[in-house]
């Protein structure tokens, strides 16, 4: 069986005049705004509504919700990714999108652009219900391997690959503590 072929849709497809669609200028720009103000913060939101067994609707902006859901073997309806690969599509595509953005500022053009994450992760305390036995809890190790086709050479891409990965939002919210609160309403 062969590999899929992959299209260049989106960001990665080049317009009628051959440009990357994304705006160097409005990269610029936000790149300014950054500078200018380098201790803002944005305090980003979501509310998650039970929709029924272990199914979830989250609503973000003014999108269309996004689910959650588990597979059968936990008991779900298998509608949609469960929270802990959900949280895995989030890491791929934030590093995604800072290899894009990084790769834009540098000059270099992106011919093709796959990320394939794994996270192992210990699911026998049944989210506390099961063996709550001493052991980490959520995942103990992610790789994220990253196939990328550019116009610069592997030791660019190279560097690229671990400059995106110090500043990525959500890479560093898995690398590192964060500060939580859960309470009642």
């Amino acid at each position: 069986m062969s590999e899929p072929v992959t299209a260049l849709t989106g960001c990665l497809a080049p317009d009628v005049d051959g440009l990357d669609p994304i705006s160097k200028e409005g990269l610029e720009a936000l790149i300014a705004s950054g500078k200018a103000n380098p201790k803002a913060v944005k305090t980003l939101k979501c509310k998650t509504v039970a929709e029924g067994r272990f199914r979830h609707a989250n609503y973000i902006r003014d999108l269309e919700p996004y689910i959650v859901d588990e597979p059968p073997g936990l008991l779900g309806d298998d509608t949609a990714p469960n929270p802990s690969e959900a949280s895995l599509a989030a890491l791929g595509s934030c590093v995604a999108v800072g290899l894009h953005a990084n790769a834009i500022a540098r000059g270099i053009k992106i011919q093709k652009l796959e990320l394939e994450l794994e996270g192992d992760l210990n699911i026998t305390a049944v989210w506390g219900t099961g063996d709550v036995s001493e052991k980490p809890v959520g995942f103990t190790d992610v790789r994220i391997k990253v196939e990328m086709e550019a116009d610069c050479p592997q030791e660019e891409i190279d560097a690229l690959i671990t400059h995106v990965t110090q500043w990525s939002p959500v890479f560093n919210t898995f690398s590192r503590p964060v500060n939580m609160i859960a309470e009642s309403v």
